[in-house]
């Protein structure tokens, strides 16, 4: 699949943005691991352009984690014109907007997967954005708002006609948040409709469920959201099987754990051990799901202050856990 000058596998996949997780730390570790694109945490076009220092820190993208796209949601063309030109001082490999976050406080203004109810407005946003930048612009959708307003297909076939490179599609209405499984015919419908790439997300979280994905709906390349929560290493699992049929399994929980403490390691080096270890619990949460105990963990990994305890909780782990 290729976004400009960038090219990528279709044998491999990337992170998807979330809010509060893809944080720079974590876009590296998943890097590390396989990832061959990541997307950043999505950031507000009118704290962009009011040079906001907290939205500009959620753009800061390091050499380790390319190629990647600067995400953006808005529902002013014109503002989100000007943010798409403010993400350039960062050097984004890409322009992604986001027409596909459900959280109540993103849609409930007007951006995120409510646009899908104002195709028209949609459409403007993203001719304007393909306007304002020469980068590659992207745009991520659900199936549609609702189960009665399935309209992915002509939302993709807009957005092809305002110039964007690539659709990806979530396969969830904007109602459905993240609960039944996704809806692989609709993101077919989208690849079959349009002549741009179509990226598939929703549900990828190990090798087999990866070539699934692509059986089903023909996407050009996967996305993986919650998969990698606590398993950055999906990323790895997924190459190897649509590479080379290789089933990989989880790895040990002393390695999981060392993972662990890397990747919140990472987190206190960028942003201090006082707002790091705070971000760490939930992270350190997924890590440990699954382990013996897990409940009991978890109130532990609540209350930890420092990268010291974590580091005591993951020998812990280990010693009564051993593999």
């Amino acid at each position: 699949m290729r976004l400009g000058t960038i090219e990528l596998d279709a044998r491999t996949a990337g992170l998807a943005p979330m809010a509060g997780v893809a944080d720079m730390a974590f876009r590296e570790l998943c890097c590390e691991f396989g990832a061959t694109y990541v997307v950043s945490e999505m950031v507000s076009s009118k704290g962009l352009t009011m040079a906001d220092r907290k939205s500009r820190k959620l753009l800061v993208l390091s050499d380790k984690e390319r190629p990647a796209a600067a995400q953006i949601f808005g529902d002013n063309p014109e503002i989100m014109a000007n943010s798409a030109r403010e993400c350039l001082a960062f050097h984004p490999d890409v322009i992604d907007i986001n027409m596909g976050c459900p959280a109540p406080k993103i849609a409930g203004n007007g951006g995120g997967s409510a646009l899908m109810k104002e195709p028209e407005k949609a459409e403007a946003i993203v001719r304007a954005v393909v306007s304002a930048v020469e980068l590659p612009v992207t745009v991520k959708i659900r199936t549609g708002w609702d189960s009665e307003h399935v309209n992915a297909v002509e939302l993709a076939k807009r957005f092809e006609a305002a110039g964007a490179a690539a659709v990806t599609v979530h396969g969830r209405t904007r109602q459905q948040m993240y609960a039944p499984p996704v809806d692989a015919e609709t993101i077919a419908a989208v690849k079959r409709a349009v002549s741009i790439p179509v990226i598939a997300n929703g549900d990828i979280t190990d090798g087999p469920s990866a070539a699934r994905m692509l059986e089903k709906t023909n996407a050009d390349y996967l996305l993986v959201g919650r998969g990698a929560l606590g398993r950055p290493w999906v990323f790895s699992q997924i190459s190897a099987y649509l590479r080379h049929g290789v089933l990989l399994p989880e790895p040990p929980l002393s390695e999981r754990m060392r993972v662990m403490v890397r990747h919140i390691r990472r987190i206190c080096d960028y942003k201090g051990e006082r707002i790091g270890i705070r971000e760490a619990r939930k992270h350190a949460a997924w890590y440990i799901k699954g382990v013996r105990g897990a409940a009991q963990l978890r109130q532990k990994v609540g209350a930890l202050s420092s990268v010291e305890e974590l580091e005591a909780l993951a020998f812990e782990l280990i010693t009564q856990n051993p593999d």
